[in-house]
């Protein structure tokens, strides 16, 4: 039986193809996939051909956010049966070097990630993957949703370790999927005022669906003023970087206030200039964080529960077979829609 896959065979370019569809080993189950989403990186990886000094050797496969059926199981796999419905933690630690041993595991150096060269991605018909690495989903959980998980992670995490507290002040600079995501978590967390930044009035108004308590366009407002003004002048408490943009990053520390924290979640890869002094003199705290780690579980109970409803983020389909056009639209629509996912 064939497993059909979207190979990136250049830069820009995707075609359909085939191979042999494998076979789940010891402690694996082969998931059909069902959904898989398009992630910012996959889009960086598909235009650049590679994400700083990952260079990709083409054919690639791409995908990290995903969620399926599985189909079979290999020997050993004890939590897990045919029919279960899964998403799936795409990174795989060592699990002996010492950040693992001290369970700060998305620190490994050695992490097989999905889609991060040379390991291959979701973007195929059935993948095999470690059953530890697989988190059953509950049957008012749909697999839209399950492969929404991963970006959602990404924003509990970045709650987590900010240590956003409840009746805080925040900013969130960015409101793509992982701002979104990001607002979602603080909610959830009873945060006092969520203030939500962009430069589309589309993404300010699921964000608003969302539970933003003021929105801003930077287009046409000068936000550290506005934040300023609604403040008081106390500014944030914590502030979360989730545009990986130079811009959002340097206007950061101007609408955090004294004692503040600012959380680094987008991935900013150009160089970019900081003035630490404006730091430094509100004495406030830079962290940055890497993926996530031990927030899956979480993430699934939260839908599940319904105490966090991923409905308004509402992915733009396409079929499998339109891999391609699901890309271009992603670069160029992205006023239009906050996550692009394919239906396999």
């Amino acid at each position: 039986m064939k497993n059909k896959v979207a190979y990136l065979v250049d830069k820009g370019k995707v075609e359909m193809g085939e191979r042999e569809k494998p076979e789940a080993g010891k402690g694996q189950v082969l998931i059909k996939v069902k959904h898989c989403g398009i992630c910012g990186s996959d889009v960086h990886n598909y235009i650049e051909g590679g994400t700083g000094k990952r260079i990709i050797h083409f054919p690639f496969i791409l995908g990290h956010e995903l969620a399926g059926e599985i189909v079979e199981v290999g020997e050993g796999v004890k939590k897990l049966c045919v029919g279960d419905r899964v998403c799936v933690e795409p990174g795989v630690p060592c699990g002996t070097c010492s950040y693992c041993r001290k369970g700060e595991y998305n620190l490994c150096p050695d992490m097989r990630f999905l889609a991060a060269y040379p390991v291959e991605g979701s973007m195929q018909e059935y993948l095999v993957f470690p059953e530890e690495n697989c988190f059953k989903l509950p049957k008012q959980v749909s697999t839209i949703e399950g492969a929404l998980i991963e970006p959602l992670a990404v924003g509990l995490y970045a709650a987590e370790h900010s240590e956003v507290k409840i009746n805080d002040t925040i900013v969130i600079l960015g409101m793509g999927c992982i701002g979104l995501m990001t607002l979602i978590a603080c909610k959830a967390r009873n945060v006092g005022k969520i203030i939500a930044v962009d430069i589309y009035d589309t993404h300010l108004e699921i964000a608003k669906k969302l539970g933003a308590d003021v929105t801003i366009n930077t287009s046409g407002e000068d936000a550290a003023a506005v934040i300023e003004k609604i403040t008081s002048g106390r500014l944030a408490d914590v502030t979360f970087e989730t545009a990986g943009q130079s811009a959002t990053a340097v206007l950061a520390p101007a609408v955090t206030g004294r004692g503040g924290t600012i959380m680094c979640v987008g991935n900013i890869t150009k160089p970019t200039s900081y003035k630490f002094f404006d730091i430094s003199c509100k004495e406030i705290t830079l962290k940055t964080q890497f993926r996530y780690r031990n927030v899956f579980a979480l993430a699934v109970d939260l839908i599940a529960s319904g105490k966090i409803d991923l409905s308004p983020i509402n992915p733009k389909m396409f079929p499998f077979d339109q891999t391609q056009e699901a890309f271009q639209y992603a670069i160029h629509h992205g006023e239009d829609t906050v996550k692009v996912m394919l239906e396999m």
